[in-house]
């Protein structure tokens, strides 16, 4: 990540009150950049967004819905931006089963909207739309997958996040083609200091540690792809890098930000990991239930050819990502500053130590 090649330039994050964006809001700041966020408010409270008092680094702060296409059409007019991430989304495959039209509006159309807002601005030189790792059709055989693998999606979270991925190509071979760089991004299950989500494992962790109980997991034995939030993000970053290139039309295409395979383990292993690293009384129990909906029991990322031809590789182990998330919260709990935090644990992520230095 070249701060050169941010400094003083305009660009517009979707999802800047969420838990991703504000974290990339952060780096974005650090790197000199003028950052315009567009969201909806946080949700619930405490939020990572409040919290690290990201508004007093941005440049504007909208809070507007991506399907209110005037209201976004008039931020890009106003931000006049030259890099565009759109990570504002509907998230969680939970709330996608409670509520598939509005997450099928909000994560396909959106996007759709976002694109059609990116055509009309002509200051617009690079767009990073960021999808998921469950866009994949995943036939549970364990195998990691690589982007040029079918899109699928049985639930209606992956189900629309594979879609925006096929809408997002669309506008790239009818619109932006030759015109502005636009390339998808679709990291693994991300974790990380700030995020207090329903139904997310590391969240799940603390909350019960930190009010004394047990935490019972209903799918100890489910594999995902585990990595700190500041991993992906310095993907995206070095993604969007390369777009704004004089060659940016050739990284037009969509990217796996993934851990290393040792980083790729149970949901159990990682609540052991965490109550471990949490001390005390901290403990966690594992049984089979069935939710009553389906999720994915395997999920791996190919990343390989991000490393091949970004040059980005992960740079912290499963055990540092969960030391720094542990860390962050228990700075939480003590009243520290936590804007602090997140600069000294991005600081540390840039000179690749360890949160502890």
């Amino acid at each position: 990540m070249s701060a050169q090649m941010w400094s003083g330039r305009s660009v517009l994050l979707t999802g800047h009150t969420g838990f991703k964006g504000s974290w990339l809001s952060m780096m974005l700041q650090r790197l000199g950049a003028h950052v315009h966020g567009y969201a909806l408010d946080p949700v619930g409270a405490p939020s990572l967004f409040e919290q690290a008092r990201i508004a007093e680094t941005l440049a504007t702060d909208c809070r507007a819905n991506l399907l209110d296409l005037p209201s976004l059409t008039a931020a890009f007019g106003s931000a006049e931006p030259e890099v565009v991430f759109h990570l504002a989304a509907q998230p969680l495959v939970k709330i996608g089963y409670a509520d598939p039209l509005g997450t099928f509006a909000t994560n396909v159309m959106g996007t759709a909207h976002l694109l059609e807002a990116c055509r009309r601005v002509g200051s617009v030189k690079a767009i990073v739309v960021v999808t998921t790792d469950k866009v994949y059709q995943n036939d549970e055989g364990g195998q990691a997958y690589a982007e040029s693998e079918p899109l699928g999606g049985h639930d209606p979270y992956s189900a629309s996040k594979a879609a925006a991925e096929i809408v997002s190509a669309s506008y790239r071979s009818s619109y932006l083609h030759g015109v502005t760089p636009m390339a998808t991004a679709r990291a693994g299950n991300v974790i990380g200091g700030g995020d207090w989500a329903a139904d997310r494992l590391v969240p799940d962790c603390i909350r019960a540690f930190e009010a004394g109980k047990t935490l019972h997991l209903r799918r100890p034995g489910a594999i995902r792809p585990w990595q700190h939030v500041l991993e992906p993000l310095s993907g995206y970053l070095t993604l969007a890098e390369h777009l704004l290139g004089t060659d940016g039309e050739k990284y037009a295409q969509a990217w796996n930000f993934g851990p290393e395979p040792s980083s790729v383990c149970t949901v159990e292993e990682v609540a052991l990991r965490v109550a471990e690293l949490w001390g005390g009384r901290a403990k966690v129990t594992a049984s089979r239930e069935d939710e009553g909906f389906h999720e994915a029991g395997v999920l791996r990322l190919d990343s390989s050819k991000a490393a091949s031809l970004l040059h980005w590789r992960p740079r912290w182990s499963l055990m540092q990502a969960l030391g720094a998330t542990v860390q962050w919260h228990q700075s939480f709990r003590s009243g520290a500053d936590m804007q602090r935090i997140c600069d000294s644990q991005i600081e540390a992520y840039a000179r690749g130590l360890t949160a502890h230095g």
